[in-house]
């Protein structure tokens, strides 16, 4: 081999060095599974079509949400698939979106497909979405009868001072959006309590506590991980609420105590 040979070879070699010790130093550049989630659902939603008289639909019954990832990439692909199941889903997360741009009657299913190569039309190097129109198997989701749950500010200053959900997953902490530290977004907050609240806003985690409804009608509680914890004020004793498990169900008049900010609970049944 020849002198120039011989220096492209080593050039090479340091090259892969170099990426090699920036990866181990700044991790890879890939989006979050809560990105490509919330990237389906911003693509879902162009995808939305007017016919007239004010109403709305959208064309497709299946979504189909690509990913880059081999054989051995179990760990990424366990972080999708617990994204996209949720709760909630990310069919609940699309039919709750599209009823929002006016689409009345929602009913698809999703699907995530692995493929070892990024295809030649993905718009994005790491995930591509699709979207198709097949017949709906029996067990598509579509619209049912849900308790409807109230959270009203108590203690502390959020968004909104009532919030009114149906089902699905609502995570609750301070702060919008949470983003990790290469600046991503891995979690939307639905009651966000203010960034410059008051003092009781500064013991509530950006992170702190979530809730799911759960089959049968009701809802239940999480803590994640919160620095100063998450209670549940019930006919006047507290209950501490666990991070795992299932965590702990809510009735009727109960209070959450997310640090020192207070939200009462009001259920609805439908």
């Amino acid at each position: 081999m020849d002198i120039a040979g011989k220096a492209r070879k080593i050039e090479r070699k340091l090259t892969r060095s170099v990426d090699a010790a920036l990866g181990e130093l700044v991790g890879r550049a890939e989006p979050a599974p809560i990105e490509m989630v919330h990237a389906v659902l911003d693509r879902a939603e162009r995808e939305v079509q007017d016919v007239g008289r004010g109403r709305r639909v959208f064309p497709f019954t299946c979504v189909r949400l690509h990913v880059l990832a081999g054989p051995r990439d179990l760990d990424a692909k366990a972080r999708v698939d617990a994204v996209v199941a949720g709760p909630p889903s990310l069919a609940e997360r699309l039919i709750e979106r599209l009823r929002g741009s006016g689409c009345a009657d929602v009913q698809l299913v999703t699907d995530v497909v692995y493929a070892r190569q990024r295809g030649a039309d993905w718009q994005d190097a790491r995930f591509h979405v699709t979207f198709d129109r097949a017949p709906l198997p029996a067990s598509a989701p579509a619209a049912v009868g849900a308790a409807r749950l109230k959270l009203t500010i108590l203690k502390g200053r959020a968004g909104q001072r009532a919030y009114a959900f149906t089902a699905g997953r609502i995570d609750l902490g301070r702060g919008s959006e949470v983003l990790d530290q290469r600046q991503r977004l891995i979690r939307s907050n639905h009651v966000a309590f203010a960034e410059d609240g008051p003092e009781e806003n500064r013991s509530v985690s950006r992170r702190h506590a979530h809730i799911a409804s759960e089959e049968g009608g009701g809802y239940r509680i999480w803590d994640d991980g919160s620095a100063h914890g998450t209670s549940l004020v019930r006919d006047g004793r507290t209950i501490k609420v666990p991070a795992g498990a299932r965590g702990t169900r809510l009735l009727p008049g109960d209070e959450i105590a997310l640090g020192h900010a207070r939200v009462k609970v009001a259920i609805e049944n439908g």
